[in-house]
């Protein structure tokens, strides 16, 4: 467990992954690129930026997504985070802030990339950086129910297609329809 193996799952995740689009294409171009030139770039102290691991969680019918009302961010968004030493890959880093911000025991995680995005934010390091994030399907067990942890003002359960306003509605929707297309 350590940067490496993050940095190593991260190559491996972007290589395998088939973008939905030439601009996601792009995109997984250049975080290996970012990758290649960044040994420590899974872990938030890499101020430039950094690899972030967050889950698009699914009720187990798809009905429903789970999102937490982000206390920095302001907005609906999906659950994620930052990787940590303790990971050893980066998708065990999204099933663990999935875990942790949702309070669902038993998540199911598919290893395949689902999307990735990268935005500007000032986190946790006070300073502004960027995530580049890459995205992951979990679905959780039959009749789970989330329990809000200190990293969120509000976490719940919203149709897939009633999301509420606030929610970064095209993300999230594209996000479910790369879901429904795995199905």
């Amino acid at each position: 467990m350590s940067s490496r193996s993050l940095h190593r799952s991260a190559v491996e995740v972007l290589t395998a992954w088939s973008p939905d689009s030439a601009d996601a294409d792009s995109l997984r171009h250049t975080m290996l690129a970012f990758l290649d030139s960044a040994p420590d770039g899974c872990m938030r102290a890499h101020v430039p930026g950094h690899i972030t691991a967050s889950s698009l969680v699914l009720d187990a019918d798809h009905r429903n997504v789970l999102l937490t009302l982000h206390p920095r961010v302001g907005r609906w968004i999906q659950l994620g985070g930052h990787c940590e030493e303790s990971d050893e890959t980066v998708v065990d880093a999204a099933l663990r802030e999935a875990t942790e911000e949702s309070g669902i025991g038993g998540l199911r995680i598919d290893a395949e990339l689902l999307s990735a995005h990268t935005h500007p934010i000032t986190c946790s390091l006070g300073v502004p950086t960027r995530h580049l994030d890459l995205r992951f399907l979990v679905t959780a067990p039959a009749g789970a129910e989330p329990v809000r942890s200190d990293e969120s003002t509000d976490l719940r359960w919203w149709p897939v297609d009633d999301l509420p306003p606030g929610a970064e509605h095209e993300t999230i929707d594209h996000l479910v329809r790369l879901a429904a297309a795995r199905r």
